[in-house]
């Protein structure tokens, strides 16, 4: 709902939003970066990459092939239908890896350089979602769908950026437990194509409802590591030398550096944190909480210059591993195992010292790091407004580290 207070700040005439009892300038905050993904045609060289190599573990799969009609079917030929939702933590998934081909001929689009898949943003609450979807439409924003998708369970919607890539918004994604079990395939019910309604039942309901069914509980996916897990790193038995411990940044190659910085800043409410130029081009660093920066944008003509693949968008997608001794570690590990490791040049990547690229069977640069800078909010310390209940006001104003800091990652109930 849009409010307006009864004296706006002088900086802005602009409508502000309740979300949660705080005013903000849209009706939702973006918290983390939640998941990415990339469109492949090598489907099993990229597995072996992902989660043999860099360990992301499977927590589903899915498969369009049966959603194609026969002509649809002669067009993709050999190539793969299914895809992958893999995880590094508890999240359901972290990483998606779908096929290339097959989502273009299912959706009738034509080959592009788009091969992100997506780009996911959490938000607090799912009345958040359900109002940025209206935030977004008013403003004449492309949304592709809201709803719900099953695997996940996630609530979301899909803005597009100016470039075509593809942003989610989302509240609640499924969280595997101790466990390792995904939710089963009956417990997808509660799947909606479209912006639902509000209030919605909660998670803990639909497990109860799902336990009266006498459905089973661990008759969901599974994943089992394949690899010996022989490596001590620091002190636990793993199959790698190193540990994800986080996603992102997201470093995005964009035609229009100002009209894309414009829909991140202004429409999604990401924070610039610094400008880099390099080469005569200028390069954008914007976060969303305290990190140095969760997004980066690089223009296109700056692809070729790096060496970088032409058939896609992504400059490159970030894992952080645990610590420094982990990443040198894992810089041999991937070389021995034939995967082409290299580096950029140091100023293209503020905020973080040490880093460097393994690239996909595709082509695909992804960043390994231990370390991200982060930006300290500034401003004076908070001093209590009132220590009496019945004077606290409707609404606050926002504070520059509202809503910052570690955000609850499950659903809620």
């Amino acid at each position: 709902m849009v409010v307006q207070t009864a004296r706006p700040p002088e900086s802005s005439t602009q409508p502000r939003y309740d979300v949660g009892g705080v005013l903000l300038e849209r009706p939702f905050k973006i918290r983390r970066l939640g998941h990415f993904g990339v469109n492949v045609d090598r489907m099993e060289e990229a597995m072996h990459f992902y989660s043999d190599l860099l360990g992301f573990e499977i927590s589903d799969q899915l498969d369009v092939g049966g959603r194609l009609t026969p002509e649809q079917r002669s067009q993709i030929g050999s190539l793969p239908t299914a895809g992958y939702f893999t995880r590094h933590g508890t999240d359901h998934h972290a990483f998606v890896v779908f096929p290339r081909t097959a989502f273009q001929v299912m959706r009738g689009e034509e080959p592009s350089q788009i091969t992100i898949n997506q780009i996911t943003w959490q938000v607090g609450s799912l009345s958040e979602v359900v109002e940025g979807s209206r935030f977004f439409e008013e403003r004449g924003i492309s949304v592709s769908r809201s709803g719900r998708d099953t695997p996940g369970s996630n609530w979301h919607t899909y803005p597009f950026d100016p470039d075509g890539h593809t942003n989610e918004l989302y509240y609640g994604i499924e969280q595997v437990g101790w466990n390792g079990y995904s939710k089963p395939r009956a417990m997808y019910n509660r799947g909606f194509r479209e912006r639902p309604p509000l209030p919605q039942m909660s998670e803990f309901d639909e497990v109860q409802a799902a336990i009266a069914e006498r459905i089973d509980l661990e008759s969901g996916y599974r994943h089992v590591e394949a690899n010996p897990r022989t490596f001590d790193v620091d002190g636990i038995l793993l199959a790698r030398p190193f540990k994800i411990v986080r996603i992102g940044p997201v470093r995005l190659f964009v035609q229009d550096v100002a009209a894309a910085c414009a829909f991140y800043t202004s429409v999604m409410g990401l924070t610039e944190t610094s400008t880099v130029q390099y080469r005569g081009h200028e390069c954008v660093f914007m976060r969303v909480n305290t990190e140095h920066h969760s997004l980066a944008l690089y223009p296109v003509a700056l692809r070729k210059e790096l060496g970088l693949s032409e058939h896609t968008t992504l400059m490159s997608f970030g894992v952080q591993v645990a610590n420094y001794r982990q990443l040198r570690d894992a810089v041999g590990f991937l070389r021995d195992r034939g995967v082409e490791v290299r580096t950029l040049p140091p100023e293209l990547s503020p905020g973080i010292d040490y880093s460097f690229l393994a690239l996909d069977p595709e082509g695909h640069a992804i960043q390994l790091y231990y370390y991200m800078q982060q930006v300290p909010f500034s401003g004076s310390v908070t001093v209590a407004d009132s220590t009496r209940l019945d004077a606290w006001p409707a609404t606050v104003e926002a504070r520059q580290d509202t809503f910052g800091g570690e955000p609850y990652l499950g659903p809620w109930g």
